[in-house]
Order: structure tokens, then C-alpha cells, then sequence
């Protein structure tokens, strides 16, 4: 028999309501318990709590009977007064009658393993709760709505497409079916493989909308990189002096720019050095503008070439920084813009050019086949199985088959199609209480 939760479904502290979630087979027994029996469902009723005799508070409670509630079992929620004495007063009326408190994602969890949601939609639901920025929002919105479980239901309908005309071959080769059989699913695979690379390529696109864009500032020793940081992030967090090499770590900084999430990282100028502590610092800014989504290469007046023009690549930025100061050599191929912390001239035009490169690069007619690794990291597997399947068709078709059940569970284990222990404790474990 399941154990019937409850959880505090609001943040904890002190606040005009609280709300406390429960879910399970002996809910309406609690609300009978505490004095709000004979609820009609869905519908918010005011009720004076009390156990032991012991009045707990006069709340508004919803009943939400199984399986039309969030996690397909009877549920309840409380409505308290939001203060310390009563939340807890009501968790140990709860806890007296039997429930205990729930897990971190044992809502979520229930309401996939009770067929509510899979797991593409269970994971959306904590980044729904995490999202921080419209874009986020977004995307989450749309993968609880299901836009990315349709997408690998559409590649495991193309599997089992092929896998039908495989098997009949391998299954039924006395019966009156069509000589080779098995070949004609080579076409169909074709086109899946085709579409399974064309969504690892996106990958990167879902990822970034939900981990952050990252943004690295590189350039040589004073050409004004923390300058410019700070002049972005809008505060003194970078140390600003005119000595080379003050910077001596990677500096990080969340951002908002044009709806999206950033990580914009100031890193030590690029150069060799004898002082381990500065060498340290620059195989960071190295390693991290290997790295980086996008690169802004700062160069101010008198700055040579440098080691930073290595790590540009196409599409990168070249920043002309202390244009109070005279102009910067530019450099042949790479979009310019010239700007001075100082006066603010072109920091405008440059947070624009940001926020215009994130749109273009952040935004996709289709919506993104990954959002975490774990997405995309089944899709490779997928891919291979899949490729291996074509080259065995013509072959093997046994080989091919299971080759392809290999695909199929690669995707399915996406959205919790088949059995997926495995992951699940890591996946809901990151859930907030309550949810």
C-alpha cells in the first residue's frame, strides 16, 4: 500500500498563506481527521482544523480525488495562515494521523509513475520552478506540454516502422510476404539518421537556453577586459588597476540579456608567464575560451595580435576597447565593435549585438530534441545503434534488428517509455520539497 505524503508546497518562512500538499490513499481519512470531511471535489471550502482538540487554524481546503489530480492519487491542499506555529502545528496533526513528510520530487515522481506525465514533463516541471528567465520559462513550458516527448515519439515511430518489416522477414520467412523484405526499411532509416544527427547538432541550442549562454572576454594583459566587465555586469566586480596581469582568475557573472540566461566569465590577459599563480590564471582563461559559446576578443590602441586571435572563431566578436583613447588595430574577417568603459560610448550598441546574437542562436522554428545532457547523450547512443542497424540490413537482419531495439530503448528511456530505475532517483532528487 502507498504511504500517503505531505509537503509544504510554498517557500518556507513567514508569509500570508502557506500551502500544504497531500497525496495518497489515506488523504480524505486525514481531512475527516482534522474537520474538513465531505469536501466537493475541486472546489475550495472554509474549514476550522483541529486535532487532539487542539484548534490548528480556520483554512481554505481543496480536495482533488484520484485520478484527476496532479499525481493521479487522491490529493488535498491546505490553506494556512502562513506563520511558523501553525505549519508546523498542521505537519504534526499530519504526521500523528499516519502521513510522512514526502521525499524531494515525490509528487512529480508519483504523478509519472501513475502515467500523469512522463519523464521529459517531469523534468520540465523543476525547470519551470528553476526558470529565471523568459526564454527559460519558455522552453520548460513547452516540454511540459509535451513539444519534446512528441519529437522522440516521432523518431521511435520511425524505429518500429522499420522494425515491423525486419522482423517480418526474420519472423515469418515461410509465409507469403515480399522477397527482402527487411531492405525496404533502408530508406526510412535513411531519413531517421538524418534527423537524429540534425538534432545532436541543435543540442547544444536547449542546453544553453537552460544551463546559460557563456560569454568569455579574451584578450592580452590592460586591454580593458575587466573594464568592459564591469561596465556589463553594471557593478565593481572586477579589480580594475593599470598593472598587468591583476587578473589572475576566471570572474563569473550571471546576467539577463534579450530574455536569456549568460554567464559572462573576465579571465587573466593571455600571455606566458614566469609567476605560477598568473600561469594558472591564464591556462584557465585558456581552457575556458575553448570552451566558451562566444568569444569577445578585447584589444585596445598599441595591443599586438596576441595569443587571443588562436581562440577566435567565426562569429566571434573583436571589441576596440579605450576608444577615448585612439583607435585599435581591427582584424581582417571578424565583426567590430569599438567602445569605452570610460564614457560608455558603443556599450549600447554592444549589449544590443549580444542580445541580437543570443536570439539568433537561442532561437529554432522547431523545438529542441535536447534540454539536458542526459537527452543528449541517449541520442548518440540512438544514433549508433540506429547507423549500426542500416549498415547490418542489407547483411544481417537479425543484427539489424537488435540493433534497432537498442535505438528504440535509447530514446524511450527520454520520456520513461520502459523501465528506467535507473535514473529516476537522480533525476527527482533534484526536485524541490513539495513538488
Amino acid at each position: 500500500m502507498t504511504d500517503t505524503i505531505f509537503a509544504l508546497a510554498t517557500p518556507p518562512g513567514r508569509g500570508a498563506i502557506a500551502i500544504l500538499r497531500l497525496s495518497g490513499p489515506a488523504t480524505e481519512a486525514a481531512l475527516s481527521a482534522l474537520g474538513a470531511g465531505d469536501l466537493k471535489p475541486r472546489q475550495a471550502s472554509l474549514r476550522d482544523l483541529a486535532h487532539d482538540g487542539q484548534t490548528i487554524d480556520q483554512a481554505l481546503v481543496l480536495r482533488f480525488p484520484a485520478p484527476n489530480s496532479y499525481t493521479g492519487e487522491d490529493c488535498a491542499e491546505l490553506h494556512l495562515h502562513g506563520g511558523r506555529a501553525v505549519i508546523e502545528a498542521a505537519g504534526e496533526a499530519l504526521a500523528a494521523l499516519g502521513l510522512r513528510p514526502a521525499e524531494p520530487g515525490e509528487f512529480t515522481r508519483r504523478a509519472f509513475e501513475n502515467g500523469r506525465m512522463d519523464l521529459a514533463q517531469a523534468e520540465a516541471v523543476a525547470d519551470l520552478i528553476d526558470a529565471e528567465t523568459a526564454a527559460q520559462a519558455r522552453q520548460a513550458l513547452g516540454q511540459l506540454d509535451g513539444a519534446l516527448s512528441q519529437t522522440y515519439a516521432g523518431f521511435r515511430r520511425d524505429l518500429l516502422t522499420t522494425l515491423a518489416l525486419v522482423e517480418a522477414e526474420i519472423d515469418f520467412p515461410d509465409e507469403e510476404i515480399p522477397d527482402q523484405l527487411a531492405r525496404t526499411a533502408g530508406p526510412v532509416l535513411d531519413r531517421l539518421i538524418a534527423d537524429l544527427k540534425a538534432a545532436l547538432a541543435d543540442a547544444r541550442r536547449g542546453e544553453r537556453v537552460r544551463e546559460g549562454y557563456r560569454i568569455v572576454l579574451i584578450g592580452e594583459t590592460n586591454a580593458g577586459k575587466s573594464s568592459l566587465f564591469n561596465a556589463l555586469v553594471a557593478r565593481e566586480a572586477a579589480i580594475v588597476t593599470p598593472i598587468a596581469g591583476t587578473t589572475r582568475d576566471v570572474l563569473d557573472a550571471d546576467l539577463i540579456i534579450g530574455g536569456h540566461a549568460v554567464t559572462l566569465s573576465d579571465t587573466a590577459g593571455l600571455r606566458a608567464s614566469e609567476d605560477p599563480v598568473e600561469a594558472e590564471g591564464v591556462r584557465r582563461a585558456r581552457a575556458r575560451a575553448e570552451t566558451a559559446d562566444l568569444r569577445l576578443w578585447v584589444r585596445s590602441p598599441g595591443d599586438a595580435e596576441g595569443e587571443a586571435a588562436a581562440f577566435v572563431r567565426p562569429g566571434d566578436l573583436l571589441v576596440l576597447a579605450k576608444s577615448d583613447l585612439g583607435p585599435a588595430a581591427s582584424v581582417a574577417g571578424l565583426e567590430t565593435l569599438s567602445i569605452s568603459a570610460a564614457s560608455g560610448e558603443g556599450l549600447v550598441a554592444l549589449h544590443d549585438w549580444i542580445a541580437a546574437r543570443l536570439a539568433r542562436d537561442l532561437s529554432g522554428a522547431d523545438f529542441p530534441a535536447v534540454t539536458r545532457e542526459r537527452h543528449r547523450r541517449r541520442l548518440g547512443e540512438a544514433l549508433a545503434a540506429v547507423e549500426a542497424g542500416r549498415a547490418a540490413l542489407d547483411i544481417a537482419p537479425e543484427m539489424a534488428a537488435a540493433d534497432l531495439h537498442r535505438a528504440a530503448d535509447a530514446l524511450s528511456r527520454v520520456t520513461g517509455a520502459i523501465g528506467v530505475e535507473d535514473v529516476l532517483g537522480e533525476i527527482f532528487s533534484t526536485f524541490c520539497i513539495g513538488k
